[in-house]
C-alpha cells in the first residue's frame, strides 16, 4: 500500500467515518487551543467532502465553546455568498445557521466578483489583523483534495502555486474560466494542525502522485502542504487509497 512520506495516515471505511472521527477529535483540539491561547482559529474547507463534518459539529454544538472559536475560509469561489456555489453558503447551511457562534467570529471572504484582486487583499488584511502579523498560526486547517491533486484553490499550473510572499490571493483557474480565492501554501503551512479529508475512487491516482517520489507541485499542488512546525494528518477513505505502485 502506498503511504505518505510526510504526516500520519489513517484509513477509514468511508467519508461518514472520517467525519465522525474528525468531529470527535476537533472537540479536544478546540478545548486545548482555548485553554492555551483563549481562542481556536480554524480555516474551513469547501467542496462536498467536509459538509457532513460541519453537520456533526452542529449536532454536537454543546461540546464547543462557540464564543471562543473563530472561523475562516481556506478558499472561496468568485461568487456572492447566497450563490449555490458559495463555500460560505455551504458552511452556513450545514453548520452556522444551527450553532450559537457570534457573527463577529465568522470571517467569510468578502467576494466582489468584479474585483478579485481587491477581494484577496481585503481578506489578507483581515487575516493579518486577526493573527497580529504575517504568521497565521491556525489551530487547524481543514483541506480536501480534487482528482487533479488540487487543494484549497491551489490548482495545477496556476500562479498561486508559486506565491511565497502573500497569505491569500486571487487565482485564475483556466479549467473553470474563473477566478478562485485561496490561502497560499505558506499560509497553510504555518498551521499547528493540517487535516486532509479525502474520499472517492477518483482521488486514488492523484494521491498516488502526491505521495510519490517525484516532487512536482506545479502538477500536484497538494505536495505543497508541508507544515513547518505543525502536524499533518491524512484521513483517507479506503476507496481513495492507491495501491502499491
Amino acid at each position: 500500500m502506498t503511504k505518505p512520506t510526510l504526516g500520519s495516515l489513517e484509513v477509514f471505511d468511508d467519508i461518514a467515518s472520517i467525519s465522525r472521527q474528525a468531529c470527535d477529535d476537533l472537540i479536544p483540539l478546540c478545548c486545548d487551543a482555548i485553554a492555551a491561547r483563549g481562542v481556536c482559529r480554524i480555516a474551513l474547507a469547501g467542496g462536498s467532502t467536509p459538509k457532513l463534518l460541519y453537520r456533526l459539529m452542529a449536532e454536537n454544538q454543546q461540546a464547543f465553546d462557540w464564543a471562543k472559536i473563530e472561523l475562516f475560509w481556506g478558499d472561496e469561489r468568485n461568487v456572492l455568498p447566497e450563490d449555490d456555489d458559495s463555500n460560505f453558503r455551504m458552511v452556513r447551511e450545514a453548520m452556522l445557521d444551527h450553532v450559537p457562534i457570534p457573527e463577529a467570529n465568522v470571517f467569510r471572504v468578502p467576494i466582489d466578483p468584479a474585483d478579485p484582486a481587491a477581494t484577496a487583499l481585503q481578506y489578507e488584511a483581515t487575516l493579518k489583523a486577526q493573527f497580529g502579523g504575517d504568521s497565521l498560526q491556525w489551530d487547524l486547517v481543514l483541506l480536501g483534495m480534487g482528482d487533479d491533486a488540487h487543494t484549497a484553490s491551489l490548482f495545477p499550473q496556476t500562479t498561486a502555486i508559486d506565491s511565497s510572499d502573500r497569505l491569500f490571493v486571487e487565482n485564475w483557474v483556466e479549467k473553470f474560466d474563473t477566478f478562485r480565492q485561496t490561502l497560499t501554501a505558506p499560509a497553510i503551512n504555518s498551521a499547528r494542525n493540517v487535516w486532509f479529508l479525502i474520499g472517492g475512487a477518483g482521488k486514488r491516482e492523484a494521491l498516488q502522485h502526491v505521495w510519490g517520489d517525484r516532487q512536482a507541485p506545479a502538477e500536484f499542488p497538494s505536495q505543497l502542504i508541508r507544515p513547518s512546525a505543525g502536524k499533518l494528518r491524512w484521513m483517507i477513505a479506503i476507496d481513495a487509497m492507491p495501491e502499491t505502485a
